[in-house]
């Protein structure tokens, strides 16, 4: 504990958009923080943070976490190796003494999901209730400020996701719930939380609610799954990839992401924040 009575808390993945987030918020909060991250000279500048050098599924990850108390996780970067990864994190903690996991984890995450991705996050869940660490999972939905890149140069949205919805949910509202809970980490203790926008939204509505925020004219176009993998084999990327970014879509199609939780509201007090805020808010910025 610090002297002020707060647990000692260590955030990952500062540099990136969640994780920079949450560790702004906690600063603005006068909580001191363990900035663990691949590269501390990347880490943010703030107020009473710390970064060292921790790195998931390499050595040196117990000790950078030692005396810390709760800590947030994110998933690791995408890579056929990231399950294994994340489960030596997570063992590396419990070796660090760390208490508490805020996990952050997926929409409708299960050993089945169409998402390939969910089910790493599945499993790192599973992992983590073995751990002996108490543990809360936060299970986000597609990203509300990834919307716009889904655009092609062209104005059109593919994808083979038919008519499915997803409650997409905004990065700001996912590290203000996920700071709640790092704040009072006993009072969330074995839950799990899922995060959404306000609404469910098939892709021809997010087209639409990207048109009229943004005033260019943008459609959605359904894919077949082979029209949807023959349209990505030009990037080059690995197989696990592709198919990461093609069942993004089919989990949709599915109705895996539809659905819509009232827990950013229990979380941070207010609402969930609409699609057209988030883009707005996103052109301003």
């Amino acid at each position: 504990m610090t002297r002020s009575g707060q647990a000692t808390i260590a955030v990952t993945g500062a540099t990136g958009r969640v994780g920079g987030r949450v560790a702004r918020r906690l600063a603005a909060a006068g909580v001191p923080q363990r900035l663990a991250v691949r590269d501390p000279g990347r880490a943010p500048d703030l107020p009473g943070a710390t970064a060292v050098r921790c790195a998931y599924g390499e050595p040196g990850a117990a000790a950078a976490l030692e005396g810390v108390e709760v800590l947030f996780m994110v998933s690791a970067s995408e890579s056929p190796d990231r399950l294994d990864r994340q489960r030596a994190f997570v063992d590396a903690a419990a070796q660090a003494g760390v208490r508490h996991v805020v996990y952050l984890s997926f929409f409708g995450a299960a050993p089945d999901a169409v998402f390939t991705l969910a089910r790493d996050h599945w499993a790192t869940e599973q992992h983590l209730r073995g751990s002996g660490m108490s543990f809360t999972f936060l299970r986000d939905n597609l990203y509300a400020d990834f919307m716009p890149a889904l655009v092609g140069e062209d104005g059109v949205i593919r994808g083979p996701a038919a008519e499915g919805r997803a409650a997409v949910v905004a990065q700001d509202d996912i590290a203000e719930a996920a700071t709640a809970v790092l704040l009072r980490p006993d009072e969330h203790a074995g839950r799990t939380y899922d995060l959404t926008g306000p609404h469910a939204l098939t892709l021809a509505e997010v087209a639409e609610i990207l048109s009229r925020v943004s005033g260019r004219t943008v459609t959605y176009r359904p894919e077949t799954v082979e029209e949807a993998y023959r349209s990505r084999a030009s990037y080059g990327a690995p197989g696990w990839q592709v198919d990461a970014w093609v069942s993004t879509y089919t989990a949709i199609a599915a109705g895996q992401l539809d659905g819509v939780s009232d827990d950013i509201t229990r979380l941070t007090g207010h609402a969930a924040t609409p699609l057209a805020d988030v883009v707005a808010a996103g052109q301003k910025g």
